[in-house]
C-alpha cells in the first residue's frame, strides 16, 4: 500500500515514516523543504505551503491513504495580524484542497490529524470529553481545525472518499518541543516550580501510541467516517507529571505549594492566564471508542513514554 504523510518532518509525521516504513508500506512524504536528516526509504515531494491553491497531483500518484499530518500550529503568542484568516487558509481550505485532489485521485481513504481543542480547552476531573461531546472551538487553531473536519465530511458525502479523524491532546514523546521540552529543561536544571497543590487531572498521548492508533485507522474497515479521540487513558496532574519526570531525570523533586489562586491572579497580571491555566486546569479523554472498534491498545504506559522521552532529552541535552 502506498500511503502519503503530509508534515513528514515534522515531530508526527517523521515517526510515522518510521513506523510505516518498519510495517513494509510504501511512504511519500510531502515536506516544504528537504529534511537535513532524511528517514531513509521515505520517497519525499517538495509541496508549497498549504492553501487553496496547492498543488497535489505529483505526490498522489498511485497513493491509496493520506494521512494529514500539516498544520499551521498553535502557538501561546501569535503575532500574524489576523491569526484566523491564517489559520483557516492553511488548516481549512488547505485541507479541503487536498481532500478534493485526493478523491479527483482516486484515493481511497484520508487519515486527518485534528485536536482535542476542537472540544474545548477544558473538562471536568471525572467528565472526559467522548465522540458525543459537542465540538466548542475557543481559538483560533481550534476553530480552524473544527471547520476542516467540516470541510471533510462535506467532501466524504460528494465523493465517497473514506475520512478518519483523530482528535489527540498534547503529544509527549523523543523529539517533542515547545512547552514540553521547557518543562523538561526546568526539571534537569532544577527550577523550583509552584504545582505541589495542583490536582487537576489532564489526558496526554505518548507518540509511539499515537503512531500506533494513525496506523490503525488506515485500513480498519470500522474506522470510515469516524471521530476518534485518543490518549494514553491515564490521566495525571501536573504536580504528577513534573514528580514522574524527575524521578525519570533522577533528579531531586523541586515541588512547592504555591496557593492556586495566587497563581492564576499572577497569570492575569503577566498576560499568561491561557498558560496557567493549561498547568492548572483539567483536560480528559474517553479514548474507549477507538479500543473497543479498532481493537486498539497503547503500545506504552504514561511511564513509559515519560522514560522514553526523558531518555531522548538527556542525549539531545548532552549534544546540545
Amino acid at each position: 500500500m502506498k500511503v502519503l504523510i503530509t508534515g513528514a518532518s515534522g515531530f508526527v509525521g517523521r515517526a510515522l515514516c518510521d513506523r510505516l516504513l518498519a510495517h513494509g508500506l510504501d511512504v511519500v512524504g510531502t515536506v516544504r523543504s528537504l529534511p537535513g536528516t532524511p528517514v531513509p526509504g521515505v520517497n519525499y515531494c517538495i509541496v508549497a505551503e498549504m492553501g487553496a491553491g496547492t498543488d497535489w497531483l505529483d505526490a498522489l500518484a498511485g497513493v491509496q491513504v493520506i494521512v494529514h499530518c500539516a498544520a499551521r500550529v498553535h502557538v501561546m503568542r501569535d503575532h500574524a495580524h489576523d491569526p484566523l484568516t491564517e489559520f483557516r487558509y492553511v488548516n481549512t481550505l488547505g485541507t479541503e484542497t487536498l481532500a478534493r485532489a485526493a478523491a479527483r485521485c482516486g484515493v481511497k481513504r484520508l487519515v486527518f490529524l485534528s485536536s482535542i481543542k476542537v472540544n474545548g480547552e477544558s473538562t471536568l476531573p471525572d467528565a472526559p470529553f467522548d465522540q458525543t461531546s459537542p465540538a466548542k472551538p475557543q481559538d483560533p487553531y481550534a476553530i480552524s481545525k473544527w471547520e476542516a473536519e467540516q470541510a471533510l465530511t462535506r467532501v466524504a458525502a460528494e465523493t465517497g472518499l473514506e475520512v478518519v479523524v483523530l482528535r489527540c491532546p498534547l503529544v509527549y514523546g523523543p523529539g517533542v518541543k515547545g512547552n514540553f521540552l521547557r518543562l523538561l529543561q526546568a526539571v534537569d536544571r532544577g527550577i523550583p516550580l509552584p504545582f505541589a497543590l495542583a490536582r487537576n487531572r489532564r489526558s496526554l498521548i505518548y507518540l509511539d501510541n499515537l503512531t500506533g492508533a494513525i496506523a490503525a485507522c488506515l485500513t480498519h474497515p470500522a474506522a470510515a467516517g469516524k471521530t476518534y479521540l485518543v490518549s494514553d487513558g491515564e490521566d495525571i496532574s501536573t504536580a504528577e507529571l513534573i514528580t514522574h519526570i524527575t524521578r525519570a531525570l533522577g533528579k531531586s523533586s523541586r515541588l512547592w505549594p504555591c496557593p492556586l489562586g495566587l497563581m492564576k491572579l499572577a497569570g492575569m497580571m503577566t498576560g499568561k492566564s491561557d498558560e496557567v491555566a493549561r498547568l492548572l486546569g483539567s483536560l480528559c479523554i474517553d479514548s474507549s471508542r477507538i479500543r473497543n472498534e479498532l481493537d486498539w491498545t497503547p503500545s506504552h504506559t504514561l511511564v513509559q513514554g515519560l522514560a522514553e522521552t526523558t531518555r531522548w532529552f538527556q542525549g539531545w541535552d548532552n549534544q546540545g
